[in-house]
């Protein structure tokens, strides 16, 4: 058995949970189906390609290490034969997601290897969400996605490290199939894919568990002490 690592990092990203067509809201971490989604793009498998259910069968991790700002962008749609409407979707800016999935080895590096040749277009939620450059990977051996997570080193952007230099460590959520957390408290999820045929885009429930790891902050500096006086010092030199 490998575990595969895809890190998640774009402008923008949106992974949307159960919305009408006025509202399409976003889940704070990449569903399952989204990543199954990509990475079926990337195999080059069409939208109503029996193989994409199968792909449930892989194991699904992921992890936040940087999430910032939310952006609600509107738009006028025209609809046939009425009015025009107006809608609003909810985005993520500058975030950053370790998702990991666990397989069988031979369909793991075939997965890999299509991430970096990807047969389609690839997007982080939905299609106006490119990530930002090739997908950075990583394939581990006998490890299963939640261990790969609570192993990993905290993967945000070195700015965002630089903005909680004050805190010694980021608390990490971890999302993960509830076999992979035995002993969480689990809860029933819309996350699995049915169909993404475009007349029949359906998903059905899978049972998610949560958990989080602290993650160390190599850009961590001790605060500066309050009052008395400051002699000898950069005082810049807290920035860099």
């Amino acid at each position: 058995m490998k575990a595969l690592t895809i890190k998640l990092k774009g402008p923008m990203q949106a992974y949307g949970n159960q919305a009408n067509f006025k509202y399409r809201t976003i889940y704070r971490h990449p569903s399952k189906s989204a990543v199954l989604g990509m990475i079926a793009a990337a195999l080059g498998y069409g939208h109503g390609d029996s193989r994409i259910v199968k792909l449930n069968q892989l194991s699904f991790a992921v992890r936040t290490d940087q999430i910032d700002k939310e952006l609600t962008d509107f738009q006028i749609v025209q609809v046939p034969k009425s009015s025009s409407k107006l809608t609003y979707r909810d985005y993520w800016q500058d975030a950053i997601f370790i998702a990991a999935i666990g397989g069988q080895n031979d369909q793991i590096e075939a997965i890999d290897e299509a991430l970096h040749h990807p047969k389609f277009q690839l997007f982080l939620g939905r299609k106006s969400t490119p990530p930002a450059g090739p997908l950075e990977t990583k394939i581990y051996t006998g490890k299963s996605p939640v261990e790969v997570l609570k192993e990993m080193p905290w993967q945000a952007s070195h700015w965002f490290m630089v903005n909680k230099r004050f805190e010694p460590e980021w608390r990490a959520e971890i999302h993960a199939d509830a076999p992979l957390l035995p002993g969480e408290r689990s809860s029933l999820v819309k996350d699995a894919v049915k169909s993404f045929s475009l007349r029949e885009h359906t998903h059905t429930y899978r049972s998610e568990s949560v958990t989080s790891v602290w993650l160390n902050n190599p850009a961590h500096k001790s605060k500066p002490a309050v009052g008395g006086t400051i002699t000898n010092q950069d005082v810049m030199s807290i920035l860099k």
